[in-house]
């Protein structure tokens, strides 16, 4: 893909979900203001976003679906499974894993690692195997590129282990400041954060 904005690339990951489920529901062909109604965007702004990957539709017939599909899983990297592993599997760990159903758009976490992955092994909501922290070289997944952290502390010691390993991507979920090595990048997941910034779009609507 050539240059588009951060706000159009966050929205094809949307596209691709509601278009894989289009598709198991048997549907072949949409138009922008059908689906529209899926992913809640308008229609003018989905012609547009996908005029920039090519010439996708045709006008008076729509969207092939399963082109799309194929067109935004190449585009997006997501051609074939990605395979992430989780850090951390604490309360906010565990909730990530039971959440480990993307609708195969952003790949599955396969496993995990803890500092007691004895305990964590036998709670029913975690269903990928884990494993003790000091076994990261060993059990790290072949091709893995990205990495979600819940840890507590530590951070800096494991970004920088995930990096010798070939980790590019870094999902974060902690609390600590840690420098990324080259190569490496990240993102912060922060929802206090984000409740305080809806609370003031929020309160500067009502003004």
């Amino acid at each position: 893909m050539g240059e588009i904005s951060k706000a159009t690339l966050r929205r094809y990951p949307v596209y691709l979900k509601a278009l894989r489920k289009l598709s198991d529901e048997g549907i072949r062909k949409i138009m922008s203001a059908e689906l529209s109604q899926y992913v809640d965007i308008k229609p003018t702004t989905i012609r547009r976003d996908f005029s920039l990957i090519g010439q996708l539709g045709k006008q008076g017939y729509g969207y092939d679906v399963d082109e799309l599909i194929s067109i935004f899983a190449r585009e997006l990297g997501e051609d074939y499974d990605e395979k992430m592993i989780l850090i951390g599997v604490g309360r906010l760990g565990t909730a990530i894993l039971n959440y480990n159903n993307w609708n195969h758009v952003a790949g599955e976490i396969v496993c995990a690692f803890d500092i007691i992955p004895e305990k964590r092994n036998k709670e029913p909501k975690v269903n990928v195997p884990v494993y003790h922290i000091s076994q990261l070289k060993e059990k790290m997944p072949k091709g893995c590129e990205i990495a979600i952290l819940c840890i507590p502390s530590g951070a800096q010691e494991i970004v920088n282990q995930l990096h010798d390993l070939g980790v590019k991507g870094i999902v974060n979920f902690t609390r600590e400041h840690f420098v990324l090595p080259e190569g490496m990048m990240k993102r912060d997941v922060d929802v206090v954060s984000t409740i305080q910034e809806l609370v003031f779009e929020v309160n500067s609507m009502s003004r």
